[in-house]
């Protein structure tokens, strides 16, 4: 591992992202429930909105990263994106039905389709390419400690409160926005380097300035993404499998642990070796896992499952992250981040509604064997793509 040091913006950002995501992981496996048991919908309207939501984020971040490359600017896209999420937060209090749930999910994730590409393209801008292994692992460390965090208080707020009152679930949202604030006003400290507007990205196509690497990345990664459904699946088939309100949360803490404890060695590690087979690890693991949910029989069973889910996105969120802002030029890399982001995500909208579809219409099951299926493939792929000669 380098002794160099990283940069402290770098490090100020994770710490945006720690508070952000101590806000959403209080509210994420909260959700899935608060839909079903306090307003009624169904698997289908669960699959519909998370779906919607990630795609609308998915869909900006093409479109954010392209223009933060065009005017060569991240720091308003961070403020703005992040704003718009903290907003977002209390809606979700007011609901009396799930459409205003919707609502509230989709500015949430308006505001993170707004701000990734960007802040992860100054992720990149701030760290030399023998540290960016570290500096992903690092922020998505933060990042899941946060989730570890959110998950943990709302555990001990409802553990104090009642996880069967509805107004305890309500309030949740109320207290999720003051760590959201926080988050916004870190960012006010971050510094953005001055750039040079790069001509070639003014020049060149965006095909070509990307190059045939990184669309071979996209097209594999796509393949796996058909079966990336939301978590909420997974928090459903937990509670489906017998585990109460407050063990689901339990096991989902057990996920954000072990990723936490892993993104930043993970991603050190990414800086010696073809991050191209750590993919592969990570998509063999999860294949494991959702052949796992699909078979399970014994509630308890969701527990160690979780855990190799956190190890699963240990292996690929910062690695994917690392291998773009690598395999592109400097002046397209929001942009490439950012359609990396939209195409897969929309492709996993497709898969939410998907497993929505599967899991009323066939069984809870079905949309496990589904992405279990479509894992396994792209790790193949991603195991091809290892054995390739690395770019210069």
């Amino acid at each position: 591992m380098s002794d160099k040091p990283l940069s402290p913006d770098v490090k100020r950002l994770g710490l945006i992202s720690f508070f952000t995501d101590v806000s959403s992981e209080m509210l994420y496996a909260i959700t899935p429930l608060f839909l079903t048991m306090v307003l009624g919908a169904s698997a289908s309207v669960v699959g519909v909105i998370e779906g919607l939501a990630e795609g609308t984020a998915s869909l900006l971040k093409g479109v954010s990263g392209w223009y933060s490359d065009r005017i060569q600017n991240r720091k308003r896209f961070i403020l703005l994106g992040y704003g718009l999420s903290a907003l977002a937060k209390p809606l979700i209090a007011l609901a009396a039905a799930w459409p205003l749930v919707l609502v509230a999910r989709l500015l949430d994730r308006f505001g993170k389709g707004v701000r990734g590409s960007a802040r992860d393209a100054l992720i990149a801008d701030l760290t030399p390419v023998e540290l960016r292994g570290r500096a992903f692992g690092l922020h998505r460390a933060l990042d899941t400690a946060g989730a570890l965090t959110g998950v943990a208080l709302s555990i001990i707020l409802l553990q104090t409160f009642g996880d069967k009152d509805q107004q305890a679930l309500r309030n949740l949202y109320w207290i999720a926005f003051i760590p959201a604030l926080v988050g916004v006003l870190l960012i006010l400290l971050v510094r953005e380097p001055v750039r040079e507007l790069a001509s070639s990205f003014r020049h060149q196509t965006t095909r070509d300035a990307l190059g045939n690497r990184y669309w071979a990345i996209v097209v594999v990664a796509a393949i796996g993404h058909l079966g990336f459904s939301s978590d909420a699946f997974l928090i459903l088939k937990s509670s489906h499998a017998g585990l109460s309100t407050m063990q689901v949360l339990l096991a989902y803490l057990c996920y954000n642990l072990c990723y936490t404890l892993t993104a930043y060695p993970i991603g050190a590690r990414a800086d010696k070796i073809r991050k191209e087979s750590l993919l592969a690890a990570g998509l063999a693991l999860y294949t494991l896992v959702y052949l796992g949910f699909a078979l399970i029989t014994n509630k308890w069973l969701a527990f160690p499952l979780f855990i190799v889910y956190g190890l699963f996105a240990a292996l690929t969120d910062g690695v994917f992250r690392a291998l773009i802002a690598n395999v592109v030029d400097k002046s397209v890399r929001a942009t490439a981040i950012g359609l990396f982001s939209m195409i897969t995500g929309v492709v996993a909208l497709c898969a939410s509604l998907l497993a929505g579809w599967l899991w009323d219409a066939v069984s809870p099951a079905a949309p496990f064997y589904v992405a279990a299926f479509f894992g396994a493939f792209a790790c193949i792929g991603f195991i091809a793509l290892a054995r390739q000669p690395a770019p210069s």
